[in-house]
């Protein structure tokens, strides 16, 4: 049963909604065949005039059929337009119908019922597959009220009654209307649902970038404070040892402790379930700040009343803000105040600022990108500026209607 299921099975849901619409189109073939050879077969009239009428159906459904195929792969941009075949299935059905017409006028075929509805089948058959060779509404009810002028046009020219110019013109605008909707909304079925795939992966693929930029942002984050503190006490080891300073030992320790300290989070960062605690933060910023040389001081609230998502958010721009002071200054002094009200607004002062690149933070990676990032997910701003040599980092973000 799978050898046998498998060739389906394989195909994802918009393969085989088109698979289907595909088998439809060629399914109209056949009934063109089996309705309209019919009449033909049953008709009075020498055996040769019906024998290339009823040659002239086969080639009309087989054209038709081969019409819809190439038709449907144009609107789905997988080959040029086939403008020649539409021509030729338009030419095809336009002709038949009037070969048709005249032999009936000829006295040939004496059944005009039959013969009306050979001509009408040919149309309305035919209109069904043109439409796959047009885009829009606009082009398949021109093609329609087309067909329907030119017949009856024709069957006025033929001579015919009023009534039976009424007739025809009706009936084929009745065929070809059923043929054109039925093809042109299997059309659109197939074409919404590979737009809805497209997009369904498409949003799979953004889902990843964002992933993406999470996780370096995040990396970014952890690692660049850790790193900048390892190699400040890794020179300092180094020039400790060259004097022979037991310190040396000391300092080495430290950077196996934040070594592994950095291990730990960044597997946390790669899980997903890392946060930063703005209590956490802060004590390691001023711990960080004191053993680089910088006097280090925090005012203000410490943030435990502060929401869950604003204490991370706030102990990233801790961290980062400390990580640029580090990289980016010469600091002799740090000041990290925090304060809470309607919002809650940290800001973090440094001294020792070596120009405006530094200042604005565009030396400083996408750092502060990433912070503009998690802060107005939240509603807030980060804000940076310089005076009289002070570089100042300030986030807000507001608490009214925070989650606690």
């Amino acid at each position: 049963m799978a050898r046998l299921t498998g060739w389906w099975d394989r195909r994802s849901d918009p393969a085989r909604i088109e698979l289907y619409t595909r088998s439809s189109f060629h399914l109209f073939a056949l009934i063109e065949v089996s309705a309209l050879l019919g009449p033909m077969v049953q008709a009075h009239g020498p055996g040769g005039v019906k024998s290339a009428l009823s040659a002239l159906v086969l080639v009309h459904a087989g054209l038709c059929a081969l019409l819809s195929g190439r038709g449907l792969d144009w609107i789905l941009s997988r080959r040029e337009r086939p403008v020649r075949l539409l021509a030729v299935v338009v030419a095809l059905s336009a002709g038949g119908a009037l070969a048709v017409a005249l032999v009936h006028r000829s006295g040939a075929l004496p059944d005009g019922s039959q013969t009306a509805l050979v001509a009408v089948g040919l149309l309305g058959f035919g209109l069904g597959a043109a439409v796959l060779g047009v885009r829009g509404f606009r082009a398949m009810l021109s093609w329609l009220l087309g067909a329907v002028a030119g017949t009856g046009l024709a069957a006025v020219l033929l001579g015919l009654g009023p009534s039976a110019c009424v007739t025809l013109a009706l009936a084929v605008l009745v065929v070809g209307a059923c043929g054109a909707f039925t093809s042109g909304c299997s059309l659109w079925l197939v074409s919404v649902v590979w737009e809805l795939d497209a997009a369904r992966e498409a949003q799979a693929q953004l889902a990843v970038a964002e992933e993406r930029l999470r996780f370096g942002r995040d990396l970014h984050d952890v690692m660049g404070r850790n790193l900048a503190v390892i190699a400040l006490k890794s020179e300092l080891a180094v020039q400790l040892a060259r004097h022979g300073d037991p310190g040396a030992v000391e300092q080495m320790t430290e950077v196996q402790r934040i070594a592994r300290e950095s291990q730990r989070e960044v597997r946390d960062v790669v899980r997903g379930y890392r946060g930063a605690d703005l209590a956490v933060e802060l004590a390691g910023a001023l711990s960080v700040l004191r053993a680089a040389g910088v006097d280090g001081r925090s005012h203000g609230d410490a943030g435990g009343g502060l929401p869950v998502q604003v204490q991370a958010a706030l102990g990233w721009v801790v961290r980062e803000a400390v990580t640029n002071v580090l990289r980016h200054s010469e600091a002799s002094s740090c000041t990290i105040r925090l304060a809470a009200g309607s919002a809650a607004v940290l800001s973090v002062d440094n001294d020792g600022v070596p120009g405006t690149e530094a200042a604005t933070g565009t030396g400083s990676g996408s750092g502060l990108a990433g912070l503009a990032e998690r802060l107005a997910a939240l509603g807030g701003s980060l804000e940076t500026e310089v005076r009289s040599g002070v570089f100042r980092l300030t986030a807000r973000v507001p608490l009214r209607g925070a989650d606690v």
